[in-house]
């Protein structure tokens, strides 16, 4: 399901450099072109471990008419060479730094690292996909290119609890995405889906990812020098445990707490002050951590906001609830430290009390999460760099609980966290990519935010200016391969849809709500029946010309349908929006005339029908009836 990358034919003139993504540190163009002989020789020492990558540039040259064969040094058009030390000793991360040269017939690439050396063949996959030529008659420039990272980690975080697990083929086709966009950090955020021995009770229906499948992962990872780090959740967003017994004794609440995440009261996050929280924690590191060959483990802990509400309540109120959070965090390292890895916790709760941050394990790895546009990174890094702890800037994708995600909200979070994390010395930058209330956008939607993480992290002035940058042809050229340039405008376009509603929400869009949660989506004011009619007209617009997308790979008719499924649901969502902005009682959809309800029904089933079909494309069946569930609940409404 990767794919293999391709490209619209280009326009006359200079080499299009500003289509490279990420974009190199420096890179200087000599004015003539040469051509690519059809039979393209590659020369890589035999001790340099890079065969995926050679993979990748098989596939590029074959996708463009040219056949890639194996040759001795000095005789070969491509030619790889491992240096003793780094071509850019002076880089900001020169283990991995390279240079690339093109010219005179030939392509030298050189670098002190294998994972350097990788990230220059992605830099020669994307000129392969720029270049000019009829297939077999490549035009390669003339151009001396070095090149190293702003920040030394880029990572992504997917989450794969809340509800999709993906199958195996999808994450292995992501995991060669994210390398050849020179992402060298890959987490899978875990709740409950996981297969852990004795636990069956919590996973059973959820499809989880089994200790086999994480070790085929973690050296998948490896291979292409990408980082498999462990993430388990280990403190609040554990209701999907704390419903059952005997896990329900370990809840802050046992009897139930309202929260975001579900429709009801349950039982949501641990006990701080019960040891057997952390018997429990110590049983799951145990069989979770062997998986991992990463130093590394996020423990989570972040949005305990049930924290002192129940059977800790007494401790929080008599010592303060985080200083009560503090004291379980370093029981939670302890644990970490004992198992030999290095702890990195998100910094949400901690950073309300900056005087206790002194008080962190000195080499704990804070997580500055934000993902609004105006997200004060800087103010909340600089906590942490005072204390001297090393911490990650994360941005997200801005897609969760959006369907078509927030196009210009996430170019801007991204681009912010990028310059505020280096400006401020942050290790590395990790994209977040969330799943809240039924992880309803497909995938491919939160391409653009996890591309422009590995931009704007790897080359931090590129950020400069983000709006002007041109998301929609980076798409097209380096995610859907659509040679008709058509679906990199339209996820980008439908992205913006949020935009034109009248009201702006954090963390999500109206159109989102309507759907899901459809009480008092017309408060606060701003959400109108013309807002709403301009929104459809806008939806309708951008998404004309989706039928003549043509992505490449084997998930091309697949990637048509996913966006002409969110295409349909934002339709849906205004319709209904429109419908009930005349009711005496907006937030009553059983108020509409039996006609228009049934109308609206039969079209909203049609809609979960091709929610099953999408959803399976990509993901396990675990986790489906559950996000299902959120729409089905609009329905019975409908149908009343």
């Amino acid at each position: 399901m990767s794919g293999v990358e391709t490209s619209p034919p280009q326009p006359k003139g200079a080499f299009p450099a500003d289509l490279l993504v990420p974009q190199p540190q420096q890179l200087r163009l000599l004015g003539q072109e040469w051509r690519l002989p059809r039979q393209v020789r590659v020369y890589c020492p035999a001790e340099v471990p890079l065969w995926p990558a050679l993979r990748w540039l098989a596939e590029a040259l074959q996708a463009r008419g040219h056949e890639l064969l194996p040759a001795d040094a000095g005789a070969a058009e491509i030619e790889l060479r491992l240096l003793p030390a780094s071509p850019l000793p002076g880089a900001a991360v020169p283990e991995q730094a390279y240079a690339l040269r093109s010219g005179a017939g030939r392509v030298l690439l050189c670098a002190g690292t294998p994972a350097a050396l990788q990230h220059a063949l992605a830099t020669l996959l994307q000129l392969l996909v720029l270049a000019r030529g009829a297939p077999g008659e490549l035009q390669l420039p003339e151009l001396e290119l070095e090149d190293s990272p702003d920040l030394r980690e880029r990572g992504v975080m997917l989450d794969v609890s809340r509800d999709k697990v993906p199958t195996m083929a999808t994450l292995r086709a992501l995991i060669d995405r994210l390398a050849r966009w020179k992402v060298n950090q890959l987490q899978l955020y875990i709740e409950h889906t996981f297969a852990y021995a004795g636990h069956e009770l919590v996973w059973q229906h959820a499809s989880p990812l089994t200790a086999a499948e994480v070790r085929e992962l973690d050296a998948y990872c490896a291979e292409r020098h990408v980082q498999l780090v462990p993430n388990q959740n280990s403190f609040g967003h554990l209701h999907r445990w704390l419903v059952h017994e005997p896990y329900r004794q370990l809840a802050e609440c046992p009897d139930g707490f309202e929260h975001p995440w579900n429709w009801s009261k349950q039982p949501y996050g641990l006990c701080a002050t019960d040891p057997r929280s952390l018997e429990l924690l110590a049983g799951l590191y145990d069989q979770l951590l062997p998986q991992f060959r990463s130093g590394l483990f996020n423990v989570g802990l972040d949005e305990t906001i049930d924290l002192g509400a129940g059977r800790s309540r007494a401790e929080c109120e008599a010592r303060g609830t985080e200083r009560v959070y503090l004291e379980f965090l370093q029981r939670v390292h302890a644990l970490v430290q004992q198992r030999g890895r290095r702890m990195m916790f998100w910094g949400d709760i901690i950073v309300q009390r900056p005087e206790l941050i002194a008080e962190l394990p000195r080499d704990a790895i804070a997580l500055e999460w934000g993902y609004e546009a105006e997200h004060p990174f800087a103010e909340h890094l600089a906590k942490f760099q005072r204390a001297g702890l090393d911490f990650y800037v994360c941005p997200g994708t801005s897609s969760w609980c959006s369907l078509a995600g927030r196009t210009e909200n996430a170019i801007l979070n991204v681009a912010r966290a990028a310059q505020q994390g280096k400006a401020a010395g942050a290790a590395g930058l990790l994209t977040t990519d969330w799943g809240d209330h039924g992880h309803l956008q497909p995938l491919p939607v939160s391409y653009l935010g996890l591309l422009l993480g590995a931009a704007f992290s790897w080359n931090v002035a590129s950020a400069e200016r983000p709006l002007e940058r041109d998301v929609a042809q980076w798409l097209d050229l380096h995610a859907f391969g659509d040679a008709a340039s058509v679906l990199g405008r339209v996820a980008r376009d439908l992205g913006n849809a949020y935009r034109e509603v009248g009201s702006l929400r954090a963390n999500s869009s109206v159109l989102f709500w309507m759907l899901i949660k459809p009480e008092r989506v017309f408060t606060p004011p701003g959400v109108t029946r013309e807002s709403l009619e301009r929104t459809l007209r806008y939806v309708e617009t951008v998404s004309a010309p989706l039928p003549g997308a043509r992505p490449a790979g084997s998930d091309g008719a697949l990637l048509v349908e996913e966006f002409g499924w969110v295409r349909d649901m934002l339709r849906f969502a205004c319709r209904l929006g429109i419908a009930r902005a005349g009711l005496s009682n907006v937030d009553d959809v059983r108020l509409l005339p039996a006609a228009r309800r049934t109308e609206l029904a039969v079209e909203l089933g049609q809609l979960i029908e091709r929610q099953s079909h999408v959803w399976l494309g990509r993901n396990r069946p675990g986790g489906l009836s559950d996000s299902l569930a959120r729409l089905e609940q609009l329905l019975v409404s409908l149908q009343e």
